[in-house]
């Protein structure tokens, strides 16, 4: 397997970093993880729009560009010969002395990882489980697709192996929050609701384009801060990310939901499926 390393492609087996890199040494680094369809990322343009936005935020003194990220992944595609697969596009703050550092980065390290990813099944159900253990606040104002991420590890820990279950996280205040890697939403009626960001969650770029989808179906979608009961009161659930799309919940604290068979899931996945192959 092939990974693009600071602008080389190189054999994984190759790969080296410095044991100063300050990424490894206190966590001063971000990521994006999206899926390629054809060769093609889907929704590039939002994954480096936030991408470059939190490099500001972590003083890393470097912008992406659509074009040199294409290339690189076009490469990597037809090296590793996975047209359709799962990308990590990573950046550290890169070597520095030992010691916190308050002017910019200017020596980052980045790396492209590309895996192999089972065919997507349609619509594939889970069951949620509602989490003990509560999402940390931010470090800062907004949350960022941080190295800080023993937060989601806890509480996968938690929540355990099983890959048909996800946790969803209460806020510290005890507010519906997200997913241990999605963000969460339900249907009540005709509307869907969803966390709002400054309950302290992740606003993930499928939670983005799931707004857009669903202003083109002509349904409401409000964000707030919603309690437990919410969910138990809910029609449907279900949650996103990248990597997965659309994942309905088909069980919840004991309560039976229609997962796959709810019908604003399905008119969401059926525009989702739509826009992947325009």
């Amino acid at each position: 397997m092939y990974i693009f390393l600071n602008g080389e492609i190189i054999e994984k087996e190759k790969a080296l970093i410095s044991p100063f890199d300050h990424g490894y040494l206190y966590g001063v680094g971000v990521f994006e993880t999206f899926r390629t369809y054809g060769g093609i990322p889907f929704l590039l343009n939002e994954h480096l729009e936030r991408l470059n936005t939190a490099l500001i935020e972590m003083g890393i003194n470097l912008i992406f560009e659509r074009e040199e990220v294409l290339a690189a992944i076009e490469k990597l595609s037809e090296l590793n010969q996975l047209p359709d697969s799962y990308i990590r596009l990573n950046v550290s703050a890169g070597p520095a002395e030992i010691g916190l550092q308050t002017s910019l980065y200017s020596e980052s390290t980045v790396i492209i990882f590309q895996k192999e990813l089972p065919p997507l099944e349609p619509l594939r159900e889970k069951e949620a489980v509602l989490l003990t253990i509560r999402r940390n606040t931010p470090e800062t104002k907004t949350r960022l697709k941080s190295h800080h991420f023993f937060n989601n590890i806890a509480a996968k820990r938690e929540l355990g192996a099983d890959p048909g279950k996800e946790g969803i996280f209460l806020s510290e205040d005890g507010y519906l929050a997200e997913g241990v890697t999605s963000n969460l939403f339900w249907v009540k009626g005709r509307k869907i609701y969803t966390p709002a960001i400054e309950t302290g969650i992740l606003n993930g770029i499928t939670r983005q384009f799931i707004f857009r989808l669903a202003e083109r179906l002509g349904i409401q979608v409000e964000e707030g801060f919603y309690k437990e009961q919410a969910l138990i009161q809910a029609d449907e659930i279900f949650f996103t990310n990248s990597i997965q799309e659309i994942v309905p919940v088909k069980e919840y604290e004991g309560k039976t939901l229609p997962g796959q068979e709810g019908a604003i899931v399905q008119k969401l996945h059926g525009l989702y499926q739509k826009c992947i192959t325009e």
